[in-house]
């Protein structure tokens, strides 16, 4: 994009009545930002959905003087802008209808060939979802996914320190400009996300961290992924909202059940009661639903590989099944005394191998 076009739309974000959706109508039918603002009053005027009030504004000069400053700011910090039109936009987000005509990032992002998945849940992260965090990323550790949170305190951040330490790919969803990192505890953290993966945000560097600017981050966090995940959350909350968002884009919804009596655990309950989420005991379920593959190889080389290969939980889960045929993960789990999480954990990194595979219905077979 060059600059004069980047000025156009910069330009654009500042009128105080266009919002992403005008934005976007206006650039389809004039052909581009600079053409928008090259194009008569009049002419515009007579674009469905468009009036007086929707313009007023529009060629202040001011935003000029605004949009330059921003330019300024981005060229100084080395920030990466996409548009939503180009190749470099992330390709979920672009199919959402108020996806921001502009994102900023900074750090080493690359999409390319990816799996996305979205996590999000309560600030007030219990033992049970904090654990539940680890596992989830350490099963999913073997696909290499990409995992969007909101770099907030509680679940957030725990999530993407997961995923950190396995090495696989974070993006931090910014309720304000790259000029400032909130929370400010979470400073100590910024340097190994931008090492893997990085931030993402909608909003200019004059932008502060105000609650109206989280709720419309959220549709970012959901726009950015195939699926979201809410691994707690009490029965009112931002990640609550996140899903509601996720739904109406038509993407996959997945929740942690809890106990009842268990406060955080109220949010993800109704989303599952209230059939707006699927329901997630393990990354088995989300692969499952979401069609997930692994490469599957030939039962001779995994046959070969086999005592190469596999560890002593490995084989145990292997001779199980060879010898009791498909087999519920629950099953598994009981019968080679292990917990669910490990039992879960050992499956997907057997399927890697090419030893078992994941039928319907949470059955497993052995290769």
């Amino acid at each position: 994009m060059s600059e004069s076009e980047l000025i156009a739309a910069l330009r654009l974000q500042r009128v105080p009545n266009i919002g992403d959706i005008t934005a976007k109508k206006l650039i389809s039918h004039c052909g581009s930002p600079s053409a928008v603002f090259g194009d008569k009053r009049q002419h515009l005027l007579k674009i469905e959905g468009i009036g007086p009030l929707t313009l007023k504004g529009l060629y202040d000069t001011v935003h000029i003087e605004e949009a330059e400053a921003e330019i300024a700011f981005i060229k100084k910090h080395g920030i990466e802008v996409h548009y939503f039109m180009d190749d470099a936009y992330p390709q979920y987000l672009k199919h959402c209808i108020d996806a921001p005509i502009l994102l900023f990032a900074k750090g080493t992002i690359d999409l390319r060939g990816k799996k996305i998945i979205s996590v999000v849940g309560t600030r007030n992260i219990t033992s049970y979802g904090q654990a539940f965090c680890e596992a989830l990323i350490e099963q999913l550790a073997p696909l290499d996914p990409i995992i969007v949170s909101g770099f907030a305190y509680g679940v957030d951040i725990a999530v993407q320190r997961a995923a950190m330490e396995k090495g696989l790919q974070t993006i931090g969803c910014l309720a304000h400009g790259l000029n400032q990192i909130y929370p400010k505890a979470h400073a100590k953290y910024v340097s190994a996300v931008e090492r893997n993966g990085g931030f993402v945000t909608e909003f200019w560097s004059d932008s502060n961290p105000d609650r109206e600017n989280f709720l419309k981050r959220n549709r970012i966090i959901a726009g950015m992924a195939e699926a979201t995940v809410v691994i707690e959350s009490a029965e009112k909350g931002g990640s609550l909202v996140t899903a509601d968002i996720a739904n109406s884009y038509n993407r996959d919804v997945f929740a942690v059940p809890g106990r009842s009596s268990d406060k955080f655990s109220v949010g993800c309950n109704n989303l599952i009661k209230q059939q707006k989420a699927h329901m997630l005991t393990s990354a088995a379920d989300l692969v499952y639903m979401l069609g997930w593959k692994l490469e599957e190889k030939p039962t001779k080389q995994a046959q070969k590989q086999l005592f190469v290969e596999l560890d002593d939980t490995e084989q145990a889960i292997y001779s199980f099944l060879q010898s009791n045929g498909k087999q519920l993960l629950d099953t598994v789990a009981l019968e080679c005394q292990l917990p669910i999480f490990k039992a879960s954990s050992t499956l997907l990194n057997m399927e890697m191998k090419g030893v078992v595979r994941p039928l319907p219905g949470k059955l497993f077979e052995a290769i």
